[in-house]
Parts: C-alpha cells; sequence; structure tokens
C-alpha cells in the first residue's frame, strides 16, 4: 500500500431519513460496517439530537468510522479511516449504503502517511518487545446518548442504545428508552417527558399542593397527564371520589402501561374514568360548577398541547370549577421558556384575578434548566400559603412516603427569586 493507512469520504444521498433520525439504527449499522470490513470494534459514541440529526463515532483498533447526519436532507456524511491491510474501508461503504437505503452515494479514497514522505524517528520509550504483555481482546463499549437541545442548550444523558418503545401517533412520535442515571425516560417528539428517577418532583407538585389546599376536593379533572404519575398520587388522597383524566394520545398510555409501571399504576384504579380525547373540547362542554380541582397536566406549547395555551381554555376551565375550586398547571420554566412564562400568567391573571394567581417552583433535573414552574390558581381567593393545615400534610406525607413534597415544600415553593418576580410584573 504504501502508505500508513486508507482513508475513504462518503457521502450518502437519498436515504430514509427515519433510518438516518435513529440513533440505534445507525449505531448499530456503523458498528456492524466495521465488523463486516473486519475490523475490531472497542468503541462506539452517539448522540441524537432533538428533533434530527445523529452524529457518532466507531474507535476500531484500526482508526475509526464517523457520521454525521441530516435526515432533512435524506444525506450523511461519513469517513472510514483503516490503517495497514487488514481492513477494507469499501465493504464499510457498501454496507451503510445498503442499511441507510441510500439512493445513491459519492466517495474518494485519500492514502494517509505516504512512506515516501515520513522518516522513521527514535522515541526515548519503553518497546513493546522489552515489556511482558498479555495478549487480550479489547471490549466493546457502546456510548450512545440522547441529547435535547434548542439553538443554544443542550441536555444529553447516555442510555444503552436499544428503543424501549417507538411508535408515531396521529400526534407525535412516542418513545421510551432506557437511560443510565435516571432508569426509563418518555420522549414525546425527542423532548423529555419524564423519567423514572425524577418524575416524583414533578408529580407530587402538580398534584398535593392543590390537593392539601382545597378544604374537601372530591371531584377532580386532570387534562393530559398520559404517563399516569399525577393519577398515581391522587388516588392517595382518601377525601377524592372520582378523578376524570381526559388524554387526546392513546399511544402515550400504552407507552406507560408497558414500560413504566411505577408510573402507571392507578390506571385500572376504581376512582379512575379515563377517557382518550381532546381536553380542550372536553372543557368547551363541560358544565359550569363540575370540579373541586383541575390539574392541567399538558406537555409543552406545540403539537397536541399548543391550543392549551390560550384564554378560551382557561376560561372554560374557570368556569368548570366549583365556588372555591383551584386550578394547578404546569407553567414552564421561567429561565427556559420566559416568553410562555409571563404570557400564560399575564392571561391567568386576566381570568382570575392577580391576587388568586400564584407561581410555585420546583426543581426537576431533566428539565431544561432544572428550574420549573406551576401555577396555582383559586376561584375564591384560597391562599396556599396561609390556608392550609401543616399537620395534615405532615400526616399524609408520612402515610404515603413521598419523595419530595412535604410542608416545608408546599410553603417554600412560593418564594420566588427575584427575576421570576419580576418576570410576572412585566
Amino acid at each position: 500500500m504504501n502508505a500508513l493507512g486508507r482513508h475513504v469520504l462518503v457521502e450518502l444521498y437519498d436515504c430514509d431519513p427515519q433510518l438516518l433520525n435513529d440513533v440505534n439504527h445507525v449505531e448499530k449499522s456503523m458498528v456492524a460496517a466495521a465488523e463486516e470490513a473486519g475490523a475490531t470494534v472497542i468503541n462506539s459514541t452517539f448522540h441524537h439530537f432533538s428533533p434530527i440529526g445523529v452524529s457518532g463515532v466507531v474507535v476500531i483498533e484500526e482508526s475509526h468510522l464517523a457520521i454525521h447526519s441530516w435526515p432533512e436532507f435524506g444525506y450523511a456524511a461519513i469517513d472510514v479511516f483503516t490503517c495497514g491491510d487488514s481492513v477494507d474501508p469499501w465493504i464499510s461503504y457498501k454496507y451503510l449504503e445498503e442499511a441507510l437505503k441510500a439512493g445513491h452515494g459519492s466517495s474518494m479514497e485519500l492514502l494517509r502517511g505516504q512512506e515516501k514522505l515520513l522518516t522513521r524517528k527514535d522515541i526515548e520509550a519503553i518497546k513493546r518487545d522489552q515489556i511482558e504483555q498479555k495478549e487480550s481482546k479489547p471490549t466493546f463499549k457502546r456510548n450512545v446518548w440522547f441529547t435535547e437541545r434548542d439553538e443554544n442548550v443542550a441536555f444529553s444523558l447516555r442510555y444503552d442504545g436499544e428503543t424501549l418503545f417507538s411508535k408515531h401517533s396521529d400526534f407525535q412520535k412516542v418513545e421510551v428508552i432506557n437511560t443510565y442515571a435516571y432508569g426509563k425516560m418518555l420522549t414525546l417528539d425527542g423532548l423529555v417527558m419524564c423519567t423514572e428517577n425524577d418524575e416524583y418532583v414533578y408529580h407530587e407538585m402538580i398534584t398535593h399542593v392543590g390537593m392539601l389546599s382545597h378544604p374537601n376536593p372530591k371531584q377532580v379533572l386532570v387534562i393530559g397527564g398520559g404517563d399516569g404519575g399525577t393519577v398515581r398520587e391522587l388516588v392517595k388522597h382518601p377525601s377524592l371520589e372520582k378523578v376524570t383524566m381526559v388524554e387526546i394520545d392513546d399511544v402515550v398510555i400504552e407507552a406507560s402501561k408497558q414500560n413504566l409501571p411505577s408510573l402507571s399504576s392507578a390506571f385500572d384504579h376504581e376512582k379512575l374514568d379515563l377517557i382518550v380525547g381532546d381536553g380542550i373540547e372536553y372543557l368547551a362542554k363541560c358544565p359550569a360548577n363540575t370540579f373541586d380541582l383541575i390539574i392541567i397536566d399538558n406537555s409543552d406549547p406545540v403539537g397536541p398541547s399548543e391550543g392549551i395555551f390560550t384564554k378560551d381554555f382557561y376560561s372554560n376551565a374557570y368556569k368548570a370549577l366549583t365556588e372555591n375550586g383551584i386550578l394547578v398547571g404546569q407553567s414552564e420554566s421561567p429561565r427556559f421558556n420566559q416568553k410562555v412564562y409571563k404570557e400564560l400568567y399575564g392571561m391567568l391573571r386576566g381570568i382570575f384575578s392577580p391576587n388568586n394567581v400564584h407561581c410555585m417552583l420546583g426543581y426537576v433535573p431533566t428539565y431544561p434548566s432544572g428550574m420549573w414552574s406551576w401555577s396555582f390558581c383559586s376561584k375564591q381567593g384560597i391562599d396556599p400559603v396561609k390556608d392550609i393545615d401543616e399537620q395534615k400534610i405532615k400526616d399524609f406525607v408520612a402515610v404515603n412516603q413521598l419523595s419530595y413534597y412535604n410542608e416545608a415544600i408546599h410553603r417554600a415553593s412560593f418564594a420566588l427569586p427575584n427575576f421570576a418576580k419580576a418576570l410576572l410584573d412585566e
């Protein structure tokens, strides 16, 4: 060969966009392409970027294979670098062309480190033949990463490289993967919805603050909440007579039932009336004075949740509340999504009156910025700090062994940092 290595630069066009956006498929295809060419795989590191795109590298004893994909163009840029003559990079090229279902491709080969241009140097180091070494086969280690990002911020979690659940519903792509740090994770269109290891923060806050601020909540409505965590927390309250849950996407419920038993455990509870339907339409038709507590457990204001962040929706929720009713809803991050945060609280104050609308904060590590907010709105001015029974909260927490919420957290969650208060006053 008269060179140290061969470097094949590959461009694949008209590939299957779904395959190019599937980090699991891309990683396995790259590893298989290396093995098919006779390489010894040492390590793979791959990232999926939200909403689309995959980057990754397979490290082999003989060098590496690397890729970056643009699913929106059906395009992948790949390079295959091999040292010596033991691995044929063109076999990898042909394998990937088929695995990614490319319409066509282009390539060129470079000889790297041409020997006539090199001079061997003496290096003052222990030579390999001067020490005893036991021959060992390298252990293959997978590093596959999920990444949620926008133009300025990214958050990544390493997972085992397998997709436990993946299905396109009529509204969104629903997936479940198994992360090393936070257990199983539910994503919708590539955005984190919940993980097994930190979901309790969100679900305990969105549920118990309202339930334990109301004097006697019997009838509760949940809009959204397809993972089941909010219903799981609600049925812990003895005053509850019935919870009506309206979730638009039955695939989210299916994914949770199959893969997240710690969240979906109450889907068969006798007090639950589960409706698969549009929560916006449900509230528009709901009779007045029906529910003591309404919980808006929706995803971010895109896709099926976009219509929830409107004046008409919250006006219908106000009407559906009983005279001393309470509404609690997720209200985004005051650090990450300030525009929606400000607009939502301005709208709620116009419906419930400024003195009856409060913001509470909690900390969910896998949500953007970690800082998350929930709105607390009451019809008759129930004060979520002054009008609570601390002993009742203590007893409830002790009986149910909660992981985040307690009487001190209840009070402290309404103490806002100055920047968050200032946003509400703009």
